[in-house]
């Protein structure tokens, strides 16, 4: 999915609400901070086996993590601390998601899938830490499909269709573990491409 489908999508899931919002006077902030409760109560019911639950909630907070920049765009309200704030929670709102799938399948004792998330959640770090890393030294670095969008809708489809196929979650785990260390690759990859032509520092 492109950057422009992504903001397209984003801006027709949002604009609704948004303009509620607007009217209420509630902080982008405190939609950031509400969103990181909402993926730890997800979390929680991850751990405790219910997936399909899970599948769905992760989807209602994966939209409200849309929320809280389209608010401070609609109500003029951006700071670069509040862009820093939404960034760096969702990073702990997606690790806390994988915790609680790693709680639950170390209480089964299934060391493959433990292995699967631990190199997920690896893969989506340098996903995310890479680009951050490469904007800051002036590179683009917005290529690959395994942004976190893509991340929580396929998490959240393999939750659900775990329900009615249980290998399904598995084979989701699989592509995320092999698909954000390969998209963290192509990021580093692109960046290579663009500073090709630099000269070593003296």
């Amino acid at each position: 999915m492109s950057a422009k489908i992504r903001h397209v999508l984003a801006g027709w899931l949002t604009e609704w609400i948004v303009r509620f919002l607007v009217k209420t006077k509630i902080s982008p902030n405190t939609l950031t901070l509400i969103g990181l409760a909402l993926n730890i109560a997800v979390a929680w019911v991850l751990a405790k086996g219910y997936f399909l639950a899970g599948g769905l909630l992760s989807l209602f907070s994966g939209w409200f993590d849309l929320l809280d920049g389209a608010l401070a765009r609609s109500s003029k309200r951006t700071t670069r601390f509040g862009a820093l704030l939404d960034s760096t929670l969702d990073r702990f709102s997606e690790a806390v998601l994988f915790l609680g799938l790693l709680i639950f399948y170390s209480g089964q004792n299934k060391p493959l899938e433990v292995l699967l998330i631990y190199a997920t959640i690896v893969g989506s770090i340098m996903v995310s830490y890479v680009r951050a890393r490469a904007e800051g030294l002036g590179l683009k670095s917005e290529v690959g499909i395994f942004t976190r969008s893509e991340r929580v809708i396929l998490l959240a489809l393999g939750l659900i269709l775990a329900q009615f196929w249980p290998k399904s979650l598995q084979a989701v785990l699989w592509i995320l573990a092999v698909g954000t260390n390969l998209t963290a690759l192509q990021r580093l990859l692109h960046g290579w491409k663009q500073t090709r032509a630099d000269k070593p520092r003296n």
